[in-house]
């Protein structure tokens, strides 16, 4: 592999760090983050080794939905700053090499907006095509319904003309209708805006509801192939920005997931964040036993070499454990949030890791180093690289989008406003400011943040864990994921105990290329800080993992040229 291909295909071993404006630094007092305080944090995640940062939506919105529910594609809330902010912060970010995608939310609007104001007037209004509407009483939904307890149906009656529109979410954010084209235009207009503002690309917010046209009539429906237009969607922001990505959230099976990766062609979604794999980390660590995960690994499809998974264990929704059986889920549920209150729609954990890991050091950085050694491109939240908890207090996704802690004093360092007008309450007890802070944690040389910066330098370093072939490496030890990911000629060994007993492992090497190829005098060179490791001639060795206890190495034969 040559490392120049690593440059052009940035997002393939990238890092990713997702943050939301209004909850990460409060650079004008009044109580809420904004751009501003971005600005004033860009050397910090740079410090860190970030190369990515994903902001959470910062248009213009009532709020209803942590600004999910849009009432502009074209502006910033006041609250959070201006254009010329945005700008300023996109330019030093840049500055410090970082590329900075977005948020866009592509199924819906919030019902403020202009279009759909217009769109209620009459039915015969020239927005009126820009949502889904039926004029007949809609059969019983509430299966449908996304956030259960919250709604009762995916259709709402709006007063004005007695008819029906579609929300698969919340009733103040109806759906768009992608099979008008004015829609389609519009969408793109509103991307190629923020292209030309330097955006690198867009997180894309509910993919498959957006794509699958429910409610559209047959004849409408008709004239569009969603997933043609996902492909022009693609096709247009690289003509726009050729190095632009598109990052989907689609939670479905992987067969499904590879036709929004436009399948052999691979010309629809860049990346596709992992749920399978992600909900069976949990499982795994629920068991402590390695092999959900690896079975799932082993049976995740190959995909086309411009594509790529995005990895994370962590992000600002419930943490979906909606792929599992129910007695899986019970277990998940019994080993990290036996609450009723840690738990959401019944498939999943408001919690962080740490609190759900019970603060044990030695397990939340073996989870960390197991994530960023699996195939794909790490993603990391906000809060996560300091050791951040939840905040229980808070209602439904909100106790994990808590202010960053940058300190020990008032309001973790967050804002300097009065703590009863902050945009969220900050976390209290032993995960609060007082224990877990940016400061501290970047002063202590043995802190969780400075494990995770030298992850990602290591990460950064191996081309072969975003690049490689994966393959499971065989071991009797179920409490061990083992395996190896090769590119070009150089192997990556990566071992993981999920237990809370240390194990010993005896396993082999081979080389993909060469079934026959002989070790003599090669090493397993740690990329850690561990000790290397002699590979017998057939490649045979043998390894001690602590409670869970994690080694990276690269097999390194007498004639390679590394450093």
């Amino acid at each position: 592999m040559r490392i120049a291909q690593t440059s052009d295909l940035w997002w393939k071993n990238a890092v990713i760090y997702c943050l939301d404006p209004e909850t990460f630094f409060d650079d004008d007092g009044d109580g809420t983050g904004d751009f501003g305080g971005l600005i004033q944090r860009v050397d910090y995640l740079a410090a860190l080794g970030v190369t990515c940062i994903w902001l959470m939506p910062f248009y213009p919105s009532p709020d209803r939905d942590d600004g999910y529910d849009v009432t502009d594609m074209y502006g910033v809330d006041p609250r959070l700053g201006t254009l010329g902010d945005v700008v300023e912060f996109i330019r030093t970010a840049k500055d410090r090499g970082m590329r900075v995608i977005a948020d866009f939310v592509i199924n819906h609007t919030s019902d403020r907006h202009p279009w759909f104001k217009e769109s209620r007037k009459s039915v015969d209004n020239p927005y009126r095509d820009y949502y889904v509407w039926r004029k007949d009483t809609p059969p019983d939904t509430s299966e449908q319904v996304v956030f259960p307890g919250e709604e009762t149906s995916i259709w709402t009656q709006d007063k004005a003309t007695g008819e029906w529109y579609l929300h698969m979410f919340a009733k103040h954010q109806p759906d768009l209708n992608v099979a008008n084209p004015k829609v389609r235009d519009e969408i793109a207009k509103s991307m190629g805006f923020w292209l030309q503002m330097g955006l690198d690309g867009f997180r894309l917010d509910a993919v498959p509801f957006f794509l699958e046209l429910q409610g559209v009539s047959k004849e409408d429906a008709g004239k569009i192939d969603p997933h043609d237009y996902l492909a022009a969607l693609r096709s247009f922001i690289n003509r726009r920005n050729g190095s632009a990505i598109l990052l989907g959230e689609v939670n479905l099976p992987y067969k499904d997931q590879l036709k929004y990766f436009g399948g052999p062609d691979g010309n629809e979604l860049n990346m596709q964040f992992d749920f399978l794999s992600m909900q069976n980390i949990y499982l795994s660590l629920a068991r402590e036993d390695a092999r959900p995960l690896a079975k799932t690994l082993v049976g995740r499809p190959a995909i086309h070499p411009d594509n790529q998974w995005a990895m994370f264990v962590r992000n600002h929704d419930e943490l979906t454990l909606d792929k599992l059986s129910d007695e899986e889920k019970a277990e998940v549920f019994a080993a990290f949030g036996p609450d009723p209150d840690m738990q959401m729609y019944g498939r999943g954990l408001r919690r962080r890791l740490p609190p759900m890991l019970d603060g044990d050091p030695a397990r939340i950085r073996m989870v960390y180093s197991l994530m960023f050694s699996l195939p794909g491109t790490p993603v990391l939240f906000y809060g996560e690289e300091i050791g951040m908890g939840e905040d229980l207090r808070a209602k439904g996704r909100s106790a994990v989008r808590s202010p960053m802690q940058w300190n020990d004093t008032e309001n973790g360092g967050f804002s300097t406003a009065p703590a009863d007008q902050l945009v969220a309450q900050v976390v209290d007890g032993y995960f609060g400011p007082k224990n877990i802070n940016a400061a501290r944690a970047k002063r202590d040389p043995d802190s969780l943040w400075n494990f995770i910066a030298a992850l990602i330098r290591s990460y950064r370093e191996s081309p072969e864990l975003s690049w490689g072939e994966f393959e499971l490496i065989k071991q009797p030890n179920p409490g061990v994921l083992l395996h190896s990911c090769t590119r070009a000629g150089s192997t990556l060994v990566l071992a993981h105990n999920m237990a809370a007993q240390p194990a010993s492992v005896t396993a082999r090497v081979s080389s993909p290329e060469d079934p026959e190829e002989t070790f003599g005098g090669a090493i397993l060179l740690d990329l850690l800080d561990g000790e290397n490791i002699a590979l017998a001639d057939d490649g045979g060795f043998e390894l001690e993992l602590e409670r869970y206890g994690y080694r990276w190495f690269r097999i390194q034969r007498p004639t390679d040229r590394r450093i």
